[in-house]
């Protein structure tokens, strides 16, 4: 059983003394593609470089609402040059930590926004109660490729994103007890959702509050298998498939 792993952090500062370990070990858990998300200047050279020292990972480039009062345009132009730079992200919007001010965070998301849209690549977005915000933007873009990373909007905003063409991705949270998204794990659309750790955060269960990495992944393929009454195989398949194509990587992955 292969997986894709649609968002990780591995540059973090808390794989620094174990990095490449956890990355063979992610791989021969069955996690065969990773792709590592940038969210700053620096995250995002750190994962361009991580893509360049090994196969099977990707990287994208962006600046996170949190690091929207850093946010370079130019920068942001000339790394989506990279082969290995396979989507713009993770941008958005975030209202519950509120790092930066809000009409800062809109200015930039817009903003980075319309360079995916020029460049014609996917976009990976954070949104964390702004979600009329979140919507408002991109449906003004016509966005045509958007994944909504580590989902926790409603199921009726689920539903207008699918009707768009939009994705949405599953992390942990899926295994949780208090979990309030089997409802929606179980009418989701075969071609519209992914699985990802957002590691080195949530962590599933019985893991929570540890550091998470990629070779956990199969803990939420293995969730989701559950609440749809689906063999994991069939989801890990299903989910690969859908990555695959959003991040237009078919013909790599093909070989995998």
């Amino acid at each position: 059983m292969k997986i894709f792993e649609t968002h990780a952090h591995l540059d973090s500062d808390a794989f620094d003394k174990d990095r490449d370990q956890v990355i063979r070990r992610s791989l021969e858990s069955g996690v065969k593609a990773i792709v590592n998300v940038g969210i700053n200047a620096d995250g995002s050279r750190a994962s361009i470089a991580l893509a360049e020292r090994w196969d099977h990972i990707w990287a994208t480039v962006g600046f996170h609402p949190a690091d929207a009062d850093t946010y370079d345009a130019s920068l942001v132009k000339d790394l989506l040059q990279h082969p290995q730079v396979v989507a713009l992200g993770e941008i958005g919007l975030d209202y519950y930590r509120d790092y930066t001010p809000r009409d800062l965070q809109r200015q930039v998301f817009e903003q980075q926004i319309g360079i995916a849209v020029e460049r014609e690549m996917p976009i990976v977005v954070h949104c964390r109660e702004a979600h009329d915000d979140c919507w408002d933007i991109l449906a003004a873009s016509d966005a045509p490729a958007v994944v909504f990373h580590c989902y926790s909007g409603d199921e009726a905003f689920a539903e207008r994103a699918f009707e768009r063409g939009w994705h949405i991705s599953f992390t942990g949270t899926v295994t949780y007890k208090n979990s309030a998204q089997g409802n929606l794990v179980r009418s989701v659309p075969r071609d519209r959702f992914f699985v990802e750790t957002d590691c080195p955060y949530l962590s599933p269960h019985p893991h929570r509050g540890k550091r998470n990495a990629p070779f956990r992944l199969p803990l939420v393929v293995q969730r989701i298998a559950e609440l749809k009454s689906l063999p994991p195989k069939a989801i890990a398949e299903q989910t690969w498939e859908n990555a695959a194509r959003f991040f237009r990587l078919d013909k790599l992955l093909s070989r995998v």
